[in-house]
């Protein structure tokens, strides 16, 4: 018997041991926080992955911030090194007054770019959703070298992508910023217009985290955010007059391009995705069928795209 005893019991220190060394073991898959210092803002990003293998940088859309890739992250992080920064004005980063700071797309694509240089992301692809699109195609204008593809997931780039919300609500904003038009756009910062962001056009809402809509409302109810958010809204404008830009930088480089859509979308159409086949023909396009957030519902089919997709394009 006691020779049976000291079998198991060497038996267990060995599967203990075992364990041990797994849990020891070093994981880049897991999700680091940092906060970089980046012309005198605190900038907040999250990492993963082993930095020797390719980039991809994850640029959030309104008004979220990395959270919203907070399921993604590692599920990239298996194959590649992922990076993913808040804005000024939104999430963990710095909020300056808007009196104070210009927030306009310019702007963040200048501070996003000086997070990534002082980081030394040589080259990078490109996730980009919503506000993400104008400020990683700024990137890619200014740094075509670098972006090796485009990912764009309900980030629009196309007139014909731009549905009928932008006529009815923002352009008699861009064509006279007065206190009605301003009014009637602090309506869009409310909880119930950020939780219809995400529930809007999904499935089925119990699919859905409630700490997404959660955390992003925290950031709409800080006192300034608003007027931070209207002078966004102002100059998403200068988003549109640059499409043409983009198209012709498109054509020329021909980067790989993956649209991953949310058909439902109430602010970009379905159509936004299918165009980026006119610039690049060889893009690939999925229509999913959920809303503006798809990582929200459709997190492991996106990822499968991605890892798909970047396997077969990045030599």
């Amino acid at each position: 018997m006691k020779k049976i005893l000291s079998l198991i019991f060497a038996a267990l220190a060995l599967n203990l041991g075992s364990a041990a060394e797994a849990f020891s073991a070093p994981d880049t898959q897991r999700v680091t926080y940092h906060t970089s210092k980046i012309d005198g803002l605190n900038l907040f990003y999250r990492e993963a992955g082993d930095p020797a293998r390719p980039a991809i940088v994850l640029l959030h859309g309104f008004p979220s911030s990395s959270h919203m890739f907070r399921d993604l992250i590692p599920k990239l992080a298996t194959k590649y090194h992922v990076i993913a920064p808040d804005y000024p004005g939104f999430g963990y980063s710095d909020q300056p007054p808007a009196a104070e700071f210009a927030y306009t797309f310019d702007h963040l694509a200048a501070v996003t770019d000086a997070l990534l240089n002082s980081l030394k992301l040589d080259r990078y692809s490109i996730y980009i959703q919503d506000y993400g699109a104008p400020i990683g195609f700024r990137l890619f204008v200014k740094h075509p070298e670098k972006i090796q593809a485009i990912i764009s997931q309900n980030g629009n780039a196309y007139e014909e992508g731009l549905s009928p919300f932008w006529a009815e609500n923002l352009v008699p904003f861009w064509k006279e910023r007065t206190p009605a038009h301003e009014a009637k756009l602090r309506g869009f910062f409310t909880l119930d217009v950020t939780t219809w962001q995400y529930t809007n056009g999904v499935r089925d809402t119990s699919h859905l985290n409630p700490d997404a809509w959660t955390h992003d409302q925290r950031t709409l109810d800080r006192p300034g955010n608003a007027e931070i958010q209207l002078a966004l809204l102002y100059d998403y404008q200068n988003n549109v007059r640059q499409y043409d830009t983009w198209h012709e930088l498109l054509r020329r480089y021909q980067p790989p391009v993956l649209a991953v859509w949310g058909q439902h979308d109430p602010f970009f159409l379905p159509a936004g995705a299918a165009a980026y086949a006119k610039d690049v023909p060889n893009a690939e396009v999925h229509l999913l069928d959920t809303g503006h957030f798809a990582l929200e519902e459709d997190g492991d089919v996106i990822a499968g795209f991605i890892l798909n997709f970047l396997a077969n394009n990045l030599k």
